[in-house]
């Protein structure tokens, strides 16, 4: 191992993330310790504290959560796991009651009760916000608030995990830098569990909603390491990112659509009715390709909520507002020039209910995970819910399976450990072929891309290619269009349904494959 790094022991739980899964998994292991490491200050980075949506539960006199199970399984256009949809719906209202009971400052009706809002493709009103459009900045403020308060729980800041540790199959820590340039630092931290609560990988993508750390790379280490990898193809894109030509793209939260805000074209009229019954609140996927499709075509899209919100909007939605005023744009007057950027990642690492991956002593929870949840298209406001209910499982299994104590051994370390950006070349080529609109021809371009950076690569950008290889492999092998996945090669769907899961070895067949079929 290299003699200036550094070996961090826990005789807990080593959580890698620190947005509103892995604190709300902290805060569940309680009093089984955690250390969790942050890459900055927990509750102010990450795409948690930049969610603006809320969270999804069946708590209104109307709703049922057999309903909410039905509007997720409607979305996801059969690639949703049944099983685990129900047991996410019916404990949906009980999660609620975590947040409340660690004060979370939900709005509020007139009455008292908790205010339900409605959101794209769901049939009643069921998602509970804060201050509008801040429900992510303000759980994530809350969690963050209540580890630092929590005895059992130590956080660790200014971390970037490279790799996993591994010792006889099996997960025992993770490699991690620390500081920049001569002056950097490997440390292997070592525990008797490894809870991965890394993100997305939305940022491989040159217009995105998230932050630029959402580059995939806790997907890529667990596939570098073996795991197995569900649905990486499977982006799902927002319709409206406020295009203003900055990057990340700020968002046009989906609750304004649910207030009644309209998406009209350059010459001010509503499309949405003529493509899908239910209009701008159709599926994100319908939305987004509606709207891809008319800028593609040379036209320009906006979201008009002069006349549902007008000037109420400063107030309800104090982000949206401020990013609209930083680019000299009045939403309360103006219409706001929108356009799709990558914003989800419904793929990832292949989990049970447990929250356990492939590899013995990951768990994984959040956006890295794929349960089985989201299928083929999120429905909106599940993602923040899908991260509590499984953060609380995968405490639960881990309480009762793993004693206490620090890991054995000292698995060999990477040979180097820079912190490199995502090429501008890889991004570009992510957008281009895996955007959402796909077919072979793209995917191997963008797979030749992906195959010439490799070659010069280090680690920390070695798990970012990793991710991005699935997903083009995972577009690649996929041919059908089905929900946020469409092929120009492919435009049905196929009669049969079936989930993609897949090994990186799995992903570098299909591009040997592809790469035979492209020379003969």
């Amino acid at each position: 191992m290299n003699p200036t790094s550094t070996v961090i022991e826990t005789d807990g739980a080593l959580i890698l993330g620190a947005g509103i899964a892995g604190l709300f998994t902290a805060l569940k292991l309680a009093p089984f310790p955690a250390l969790v490491l942050a890459g900055s200050r927990p509750g102010h980075s990450g795409s948690s504290a930049w969610a603006q949506g809320g969270i999804a539960a069946a708590m209104g006199e109307d709703d049922d959560w057999r309903h909410h199970a039905a509007d997720t399984i409607n979305a996801g256009a059969g690639l949703c796991d049944s099983g685990i949809v129900n047991l996410v719906a019916r404990e949906a209202p009980e999660r609620i009651a975590d947040l409340l009971q660690l004060g979370v400052p939900f709005d509020r009706a007139n009455n008292g009760a908790l205010a339900l809002g409605r959101e794209a493709a769901h049939s009643r009103a069921r998602i509970v916000h804060v201050t509008g459009d801040r429900a992510g900045a303000e759980i994530s403020r809350v969690l963050a608030e209540r580890a630092l308060e929590t005895p059992s729980i130590r956080i660790m800041e200014g971390f970037h995990a490279i790799e996993l540790a591994m010792e006889d199959g099996r997960v025992i820590g993770l490699f991690a830098r620390h500081g920049a340039g001569p002056d950097a630092k490997l440390v292997l931290f070592k525990g008797r569990a490894v809870i991965f609560a890394t993100g997305g990988l939305g940022a491989l993508y040159g217009v995105t909603t998230n932050p630029l750390e959402a580059r995939g790379e806790g997907l890529g280490m667990a596939a570098r390491a073996g795991a197995l990898i569900a649905d990486p193809e499977l982006v799902q894109f927002h319709p409206t990112a406020i295009a203003v030509g900055r990057d990340p793209a700020p968002l046009a939260t989906e609750a304004l659509r649910g207030e009644g805000a309209v998406l009209i074209d350059d010459q001010g009229e509503r499309f949405m009715i003529s493509v899908h019954p239910d209009a701008e609140l159709a599926p994100r996927d319908v939305v987004a390709r509606a709207l891809h499709r008319r800028i593609a075509a040379g036209g320009h899209v906006f979201l008009d909520c002069r006349e549902a919100i007008g000037a109420e909007f400063a107030s309800h939605f104090p982000t949206v507002y401020a990013a609209c005023m930083a680019a000299g744009i009045d939403p309360a007057r103006q219409p706001i020039p929108v356009a799709p950027a990558a914003h989800y990642h419904m793929g990832g690492i292949a989990s049970d209910v447990r929250g356990r991956s492939s590899l013995p002593g990951l768990w994984v929870v959040g956006e890295c995970a794929a349960t089985g949840l989201h299928g083929a298209n999120r429905l909106a406001s599940n993602s923040l819910l899908e991260g509590l209910v499984f953060g609380a499982h995968a405490a639960d299994d881990l309480k009762t399976s793993v004693t206490q104590g620090t890991a054995r051994g000292e698995p060999p370390a990477p040979k180097a450990f820079g912190l490199p950006a995502p090429p501008h070349v890889l991004r570009a080529a992510m957008t281009r072929h895996a955007g959402l609109e796909r077919d072979a021809k793209g995917l191997g371009q963008l797979l030749d891309v992906i195959a010439r950076l490799e070659q010069t690569a280090e680690p920390a950008l070695l798990n970012m290619l990793a991710s991005a290889r699935l997903v083009a492999a995972g577009a690649l092998a996929r041919q059908e269009s089905r929900g946020g996945h469409w092929r120009h090669d492919f435009p049905l769907s196929a009669k049969i349904a079936a989930r993609t899961f897949m090994t990186l070895a799995d992903a570098r067949t299909v591009e040997q494959i592809a790469v035979r079929r492209a020379n003969p």
